[in-house]
């Protein structure tokens, strides 16, 4: 892996160091390798964790349920998702051709989707099933759906339809999400909003503030409010890119937002210091100075195309506790995760290059796969 360093002098001559010896994102997206593929391995898992609580039956909820009053750990790690996917995302559409972004999009997502789709449709179904019915349209819905990223469906016909959550796959709903916002980003960039950094970066901050903030109340369906999440945790890390010579990466803050957070507990207000806290902290925990990093193997996309069938396939044949359903869930899913990374992911992604790249302005650390 190659780790790009600059002097000082040329650092702040350009998009390093905001003030003398601050350090900034830029200056730290510069300066080293990142933690990236660690927080999206955790936020993964945490998809795992959080979810046991339902897939189980149990009522309650997890340690950051109980804690926040509000977001469970797989609402959370969806957050954390989002801000990461908006920053390097950015950053993968200013270093590539439009031919090159969405070639690599399309090779990081579709290849380990299709196949984790298929295998559903193809194994788990006719495996798990009690349905005569089972090659219905309903399943060939699901397959094409799925697949394509035109929406999420999460029904098979008589699979999973007597446990607690009938769902086989409901981790599945944020891709079509990150997809369309894949194609909005691309789009922004092609008219020039991108560009127009001095107009653009204050108003999506702004915007994903007052949205973020707005929808704790909004009277909207469940679903609509989840994509709105998604969506202003998105804009704010494309912002963040933007914008990333001027933020300063600094343990205060976080501090700071989290004694607010804990203040507001509770309170309809509790939307801002925590929008605030998962936006900044995420980003300042992907570039703190210190180890470990996972440097060449991102197992994080299939962890959480697996965690919520494996969840199921666990709560099936082995019923018991959260804690239970997530120790065995997370060893079949980590299982499924890397053979997803080394026989699909891993290959695929070596057919970027075909593509063609602009000159990066800054190197980007290798391992995040944006």
């Amino acid at each position: 892996m190659r780790a790009t360093t600059r002097t000082a002098s040329s650092t702040n001559r350009g998009i390093g160091v905001g003030v003398a010896g601050e350090r900034t994102l830029a200056s730290a997206w510069t300066s080293g390798p990142n933690h990236f593929n660690l927080l999206r391995l955790i936020a993964a898992w945490l998809v795992i964790y959080g979810h046991a609580w339902a897939i189980t039956g149990t009522p309650g909820g997890d340690l950051f349920a109980r804690a926040t009053q509000v977001k469970f750990a797989g609402a959370i790690a969806v957050d954390m998702f989002f801000v990461i996917s908006g920053f390097l995302i950015a950053a993968s559409l200013q270093r590539n051709t439009v031919r090159g972004y969405l070639a690599s999009r399309a090779l990081r997502i579709l290849p380990a989707l299709v196949v984790c789709v298929a295998l559903t449709v193809f194994v788990l179904g006719p495996w798990m099933t009690h349905s005569e019915h089972y090659w219905s349209a309903e399943t060939w819905r699901y397959l094409w759906s799925n697949a394509t990223l035109w929406r999420a469906e999460f029904h098979l016909p008589g699979v999973f339809d007597t446990l607690p959550q009938t769902a086989v796959n409901g981790s599945l709903w944020t891709l079509p999400v990150e997809g369309r916002l894949y194609l909005l980003l691309l789009g922004a960039s092609l008219v020039g909003v991108l560009t127009a950094k001095r107009y653009l970066v204050p108003w999506l901050l702004v915007l994903a503030g007052i949205v973020g903030f707005a929808l704790w109340r909004a009277p909207l369906p469940d679903w609509l409010l989840n994509d709105l999440w998604c969506v202003a945790f998105f804009v704010t890390g494309t912002a963040a890119w933007l914008w990333r010579a001027h933020i300063r990466l600094s343990w205060m803050p976080i501090v700071a937002l989290l004694i607010v957070a804990a203040l507001l507990r509770g309170s309809p207000w509790f939307a801002a210091p925590y929008f605030a806290l998962i936006a900044y902290g995420t980003l300042w925990l992907a570039f703190a100075p210190v180890p470990p990093r996972l440097a060449h193997h991102d197992l994080s996309y299939g962890l959480y195309l697996y965690g919520w069938p494996a969840a199921q396939i666990v709560q099936t044949f082995s019923p018991g506790p959260p804690l239970h359903n997530v120790l065995w869930a997370s060893v079949l899913a980590l299982a499924l995760a890397a053979a997803s990374w080394f026989l699909i992911e891993r290959p695929a992604l070596q057919f970027k290059r075909r593509f063609g790249t602009r000159t990066p302005i800054e190197s980007p650390a290798r391992p995040t796969h944006a």
